[in-house]
């Protein structure tokens, strides 16, 4: 509750708030950070390519890398920004969309290194999410090894340790 006794949380979703969020919503989160993803890869690839026309000009063509670069690059790209993310809110843009935060035991904000290593198990092995559709607790794979869980926040926080 906010100080005149409004909640920022819709009526519909109370019930909820603090639950274990399912995989439909999780999906959609990681869709959406997918989709940030590519998107700030595509500005960073435009931002190469400007540059490279600004140098040379005359003799400019668009910057070739190759598949594998580009795809490790693009991965490394996500486990930064996951690993950001959750460290310092417990949220990506598509968990704040989802209303879902990542959280640690306690409903504790994940510390970096934990944050990092979820990162890589969720960039690395993304089909582990689809584990909390049969598991009893909601947990996908990264969860279970790291000890996290997702749950619906739609509580506003500013940053760590608030």
């Amino acid at each position: 509750m906010t100080e005149g006794g409004i909640s920022p949380i819709p009526r519909e979703a109370r019930r909820y708030q603090s639950q274990r969020a399912g995989v439909v919503s999780r999906m959609a989160a990681a869709i959406i950070d997918a989709l940030v993803v590519g998107v700030i890869a595509l500005i960073g690839y435009a931002a190469i390519a400007g540059l490279t026309f600004m140098v040379s000009p005359r003799t400019f063509s668009f910057p070739q890398a190759s598949w594998l670069l580009s795809l490790t690059g693009v991965l490394a790209l996500g486990v930064i920004y996951l690993t950001v993310a959750w460290a310092i809110s417990g949220r990506t843009y598509g968990n704040l969309v989802m209303g879902l935060r990542v959280v640690g035991r306690g409903g504790r904000p994940l510390r970096p290194l934990r944050a990092l290593a979820r990162a890589v198990a969720c960039t690395l092995l993304p089909i582990g999410l689809l584990w909390c559709a049969v598991n009893a607790d909601n947990r996908s794979l990264q969860d279970l090894l790291l000890r996290t869980f997702v749950v619906y926040d739609w509580q506003p926080r500013n940053v760590v340790g608030t």
